[in-house]
């Protein structure tokens, strides 16, 4: 009988899977295991600490919810979400960003010019722009979903004073790539912290705050879907993100217009009587 020891116990655990599993998912456990194991012989990983870690855990799963996903804010805020994002990003398309825990499915549809606003105060924000692959040519057809929060800096998932599709909108762009929608300007907003992922973060001195941002999933037959969000460059949490989503590519800027300068076409237009905020950004997706 072999004796397992703190030195040999990861190669007993390898040695334990079977010849003929998966080779990805050999690699990917024995990997899992092998810093697993050296994370706790670092730290000398007392009795009471790993109960915490279990207790963790445990109480993710307790608050998870369809409408609250404190797994995926964990990966969030430890930044394991971006750097996932990260490896798997082209340099010649759109960076990715997280999906974060509060995208609901099943949007409704949303016109090319078609409004999210509707009677919620705040500034207008008209965000438009043109979906190209790399060589910068407009994709047919592609499909965006769009969401944000509301003014509160709450989303739909999260209020129950919003209806659940608030600030949600699916739209198919035209021959020419184009997407325009109106909307409030979006808020900075403070991630929950009322369960264990908040714990995480007070242990850490850590502040809850994203900076504001608009959601997108861009999708079209052929490329790649992408996952990201848009951040405004004069955000106060620009370069303080709990979730670590801002990249370089990701920053746009507001452009302060006239009435008089909002364009025709759109579901707001004749209805604009007061300065609002435009955004062009372009989306470029990589083909598959």
């Amino acid at each position: 009988m072999r004796n397992v020891t703190k030195d040999n116990i990861t190669d007993v655990f390898k040695g334990y899977m079977a010849n003929d599993m998966a080779p990805r998912t050999r690699e990917i456990m024995s990997a899992l295991v092998q810093h697993l194991h050296d994370f706790a012989r670092e730290t000398n990983l007392t009795h009471e600490e790993w109960r915490d870690g279990i207790a963790f855990l445990e109480g993710c799963a307790a608050i998870e919810t369809e409408d609250r996903h404190e797994f995926v804010l964990a990966s969030d805020v430890l930044g394991l979400s971006s750097l996932v994002d990260m490896l798997h990003s082209r340099d010649d398309a759109t960076s990715s960003s997280v999906l974060g825990p509060f995208h609901v499915s099943g949007a409704p549809a949303l016109a090319v010019g078609g409004d999210m606003k509707r009677d919620f105060g705040g500034p207008i924000l008209l965000a438009e722009g043109v979906i190209r692959d790399t060589d910068g040519n407009p994709i047919a057809g592609a499909e965006i979903d769009i969401w944000q929060t509301a003014p509160n800096g709450l989303y739909a998932s999260q209020d129950d004073a919003q209806d659940t599709f608030s600030f949600h909108g699916l739209m198919t762009v035209g021959d020419d790539g184009r997407y325009a929608f109106t909307t409030v300007k979006p808020v900075e907003y403070t991630v929950p912290s009322d369960g264990p992922v908040g714990d995480i973060l007070r242990a850490c001195g850590r502040h809850p705050w994203r900076p504001s941002h608009l959601h997108y999933i861009v999708k079209a037959p052929g490329y790649r879907d992408l996952v990201t969000e848009i951040f405004p460059d004069d955000d106060p949490y620009l370069d303080q993100d709990t979730v670590f989503g801002v990249r370089k590519d990701l920053v746009m800027t507001y452009h302060e217009k006239p009435a008089s300068e909002f364009p025709d076409g759109m579901a707001l237009s004749g209805k604009v009587d007061a300065p609002f905020l435009a955004v062009k950004f372009d989306v470029i997706l990589a083909k598959e």
